[in-house]
């Protein structure tokens, strides 16, 4: 081996474990990244739900739009958190030349982790009504 080749090796000595770390970051922040994502799906599909199960409840015959807004909070409390369920609002509107039931839940957008911009997420639920 020639004094050059061995010059080469001793500089590149630590050359792995610096990649190591840049590539390891790297790859951490984009699972991190994923896994927030992840998050906001499923809080967003989750109030969806709620409040399509909750509007489908209020709009049975025996029941009223405080029966459908008190069944989204249960389905919000069970699957998530107190603090999404704080602003759901239940009214009848005319859509489309029928009468429906709609109930809106404004929530918390999660941005990192659970902690997130208050009351930036509204989904809403339409349910027929029945004559």
């Amino acid at each position: 081996m020639s004094e050059s080749e061995s010059e080469s090796l001793r500089r590149q000595a630590g050359s792995a474990v610096v990649d190591f770390v840049l590539v390891g970051a790297l790859l951490s922040l984009l699972f991190v990244s994923i896994a927030q994502l992840a998050l906001v799906l499923h809080v967003r599909n989750t109030l969806i739900d709620a409040a399509v199960s909750g509007a489908q409840f209020g709009a049975l015959a025996d029941r009223s739009p405080e029966q459908a807004a008190e069944r989204s909070k249960q389905l919000i409390n069970a699957a998530l958190n107190s603090s999404f369920s704080t602003d759901v609002s239940c009214s009848e509107q005319e859509l489309g030349g029928l009468k429906v039931l709609q109930v809106s839940i404004r929530a918390p957008l999660p941005l990192i982790g659970f902690l997130g911009v208050q009351q930036a997420l509204e989904v809403s639920g339409h349910a027929v009504l029945q004559p």
